[in-house]
């Protein structure tokens, strides 16, 4: 490997590394920002369910953490190759006089990187927790929605049923005492009837003429329906 035992090749890796740490340093801001808007958020629309309301749009932030997530994984990956360099080259031939020095500054790296990448895993991990857990959330106040529109449909099927069962209640009663109202009259046409024949006699007519009246008009009734059968059906 030429220029491996050159001060040069170390400074190279030691900028490659300070460059890597800043980047990272930046983007675990930002991600960490963004975790913390995510939970925000959720927290701000958690008390209004109205179906109105506009909302924020974490589909968006979603896939502004995944793509970070892959962002940040392929920069810890680069520091660590980069730190992997520098401790080959601290056990390189010629750099005895210097490797106390070497090695404590690639410590010093080794520790940067190592608190990069303990920060992102457990910022993370805090936002896949926010997200799992609102998820739940969200499916539990659905679930709570759906049944009191369920609750809400079975109360107004209950009124509906009580107030019919109360209409054929109060029709049963009313047709009792008109069966009972009649009762009593045609108790009281018989007593008339049987005191005075002649009476008797006028009620069988007016009976008998009811019955052929009734006849002529059920005959009217049941041509006039055969007639509506065939012209419906012709």
């Amino acid at each position: 490997m030429a220029g491996v035992g050159s001060s040069n090749y170390w400074e190279d890796l030691r900028k490659q590394a300070r460059q890597l740490e800043n980047e990272l340093d930046l983007k675990l801001v930002s991600f960490s920002k963004l975790c913390t808007s995510y939970s925000s958020s959720r927290d701000g629309r958690r008390g209004d369910t109205s179906d109105t309301t506009p909302l924020l749009n974490n589909s968006t932030q979603d896939r502004m953490f995944d793509t970070m997530s892959v962002e940040i994984e392929q920069l810890l990956a680069k520091l660590t190759a980069v730190n992997d360099k520098m401790a080959e080259y601290t056990s390189t031939p010629g750099t005895a006089s210097l490797n106390a020095a070497l090695m404590h500054t690639l410590q010093r790296h080794r520790d940067i990187l190592q608190d990069y990448t303990h920060e992102f895993h457990k910022t993370k991990g805090n936002f896949l927790a926010i997200r799992e857990r609102e998820d739940l959330l969200g499916s539990v106040r659905k679930d709570i929605d759906a049944s009191g529109v369920n609750n809400r449909r079975t109360e107004l099927f209950l009124k509906e049923h009580e107030h019919l069962r109360n209409i054929a209640m109060a029709t049963k009663e009313n047709m009792t005492f008109q069966r009972g109202m009649l009762k009593s009259i045609q108790s009281r046409v018989n007593t008339l009837a049987n005191r005075f024949p002649a009476i008797n006699n006028l009620i069988q007519r007016i009976n008998l003429r009811k019955r052929r009246d009734s006849l002529i008009l059920g005959g009217v009734i049941g041509i006039c329906t055969i007639l509506l059968l065939l012209y419906a059906f012709h």
